[in-house]
């Protein structure tokens, strides 16, 4: 059995092999190459199965790829590193403009988006004769509607928007995890006949989840800034930037409070009040540079594996139409979360030409989506809702994130 070591090296390995074929051949933007290239090698491989099964290669790999937990790989192991790492370049002043567009979306969008879809997903699986029972119905709603901080920051990076919109998605992906954990763990706890949903309970599950995330993250943050004020020492200030990550969200999750919120609030605070008074440039040059590398080596590393999983997961074809009639569903719950919020503020916040609709194309679903499937009970309909899941994220980065530039070359 391979050790742990074993597994990231081969991990290492494939990323900086596919990444390099990606770079000098195929030139695709970076994770996006990746993630295409793993489904391609992993569908090579399924193929080689079905032909050859006598071939030992991919029982190996797929033996390999079951020791990875990729639940906990993605929510308790790189997911607080990329949102510290994103939140440090979100500008606080800008934020604040738009905290009502924001605000709004994050928590109002992921609801609307979750009863779209859920209702949707419900109805049409009934017509496909593979009827989805409505409580794990909005289960899927409520995992696949909050857009995904990775995958849009990622985005972000090819691809040039005004600022004001730039704001927009990067906040919104950045804090509607909150409120989607809240909402897919009530709605869980329904489906699987183990919760209470009344208003008082919700209230208090987000109160403590979001609202204690956020006041958490101000306040580590705020301790390692002013320890970083008080001295000019960049392997030092770097080590602390680490140390506030990990003990972050390693104490929100013993407070049972929102881990991505409280490292996103750590990390706007360090990133705005750090390089004005608490860093020297040198200090600048190397904590930010430092989280840039993090940044995108754990990406690479994460598309590679959103690419490969699909070799574990081994979807029934009968599960086709369900993951394709899943991906228009999920599209129009994104309209119509993005574009009731944006019409109610419309008299109060400015927001730019074509805003509407490169929210909505530009709402891409990743690694915290396939985590939070993988998370759910051993029931009747999870390998459905998993491979509906899959579909969604699949075309979302790599239909959507290839053609993003063009939608907002033609709506803005």
């Amino acid at each position: 059995m391979p050790s742990a070591f074993d597994l990231i090296a081969v991990l290492l390995v494939l990323t900086a092999v596919f990444g390099w074929l990606n770079h000098v051949i195929i030139r695709l933007p970076h994770t996006i190459g990746l993630l295409v290239m793993a489904l391609g090698a992993s569908l090579v491989l399924i193929g080689i199965e079905v032909a050859l099964p006598d071939v030992a290669l991919y029982e190996s790999l797929t033996a390999m790829l079951r020791q990875i937990d990729f639940r906990e790989t993605v929510l308790n192991g790189m997911l607080a590193f990329l949102l510290f790492a994103g939140a440090l370049h979100v500008d606080l002043g800008i934020l604040r403009k738009r905290a009502w567009s924001v605000g709004l979306i994050a928590t109002l969008g992921v609801v609307i988006s979750t009863a779209v879809v859920g209702v949707g997903l419900w109805g049409l699986s009934g017509l496909l004769g593979a009827t989805i029972p409505l409580p794990w119905a909005l289960v899927f709603g409520a995992l696949i509607s909050p857009t995904d901080p990775v995958a849009v920051l990622s985005m972000l990076k090819t691809v040039d928007v005004p600022k004001a919109l730039e704001v927009d998605m990067a906040g919104e992906s950045l804090f509607n995890d909150g409120v989607g954990v809240v909402v897919f763990t009530v709605l869980l706890a329904l489906a699987s006949g183990s919760g209470e949903a009344s208003t008082a309970h919700v209230a208090k599950l987000f109160f403590v989840e979001a609202l204690g995330g956020a006041a958490l993250g101000w306040g580590t943050g705020y301790l390692a800034y002013r320890a970083m004020r008080r001295i000019d020492d960049y392997p030092m200030e770097t080590l602390i930037s680490l140390a506030l990550v990990t003990g972050t969200y390693a104490l929100a999750a013993k407070l049972h409070m929102s881990g991505p919120i409280a490292v996103v609030v750590a990390g706007i605070l360090v990133g705005n009040r750090g390089p004005v008074d608490a860093m020297s440039d040198l200090t600048q040059r190397y904590v930010f540079g430092f989280w840039t590398l993090v940044d995108e080596i754990l990406n690479s590393v994460l598309f590679l594996l959103i690419g490969l999983e699909v070799l574990v997961l081994r979807f029934d074809p009968s599960f086709a139409g369900l993951a394709a009639v899943s991906i228009p569903l999920v599209l129009l719950g994104r309209f119509l979360a993005v574009a009731g919020p944006v019409l109610m503020l419309r008299a109060r916040q400015e927001f730019v030409r074509g805003t509407i609709p490169v929210l909505t194309w530009g709402g891409l679903r990743g690694g915290i989506s396939i985590a939070l499937a993988l998370s759910l009970p051993e029931v009747a309909e999870k390998p459905s809702l998993l491979a509906a899941t899959y579909a969604v994220v699949v075309f979302t980065i790599v239909v959507q994130g290839l053609s993003l530039r063009a939608v907002v070359g033609r709506t803005i």
